[in-house]
């Protein structure tokens, strides 16, 4: 895993294993939601992998962190 530098959604969605294309971030934002204080990581729609990568990012504060808590806020839109 790339652990340095500037991520953008766009590379954490790839990172995660999933489409990364603006259309098709655009298409899972609106598949997908977060409720009330639900955590991200904690959602249904992540696979084990995933669920952990995301937990880890925010736990260790990596330099995932601004993707992935902006992940977060598209998701309580």
């Amino acid at each position: 895993m790339e652990t340095t530098g500037y991520h953008s959604l766009n590379d954490l969605f790839a990172q995660l294993g999933l489409a990364s294309e603006d259309a098709a971030i655009d298409e899972f934002l609106a598949r997908h939601h977060l409720q009330g204080d639900e955590k991200l990581s904690k959602a249904p729609f992540w696979s084990d992998g995933q669920r952990e990568f995301l937990e880890e990012a925010i736990l260790d504060d990596s330099d995932w962190c601004e993707a992935v808590d902006e992940l977060d806020t598209l998701l309580r839109h």
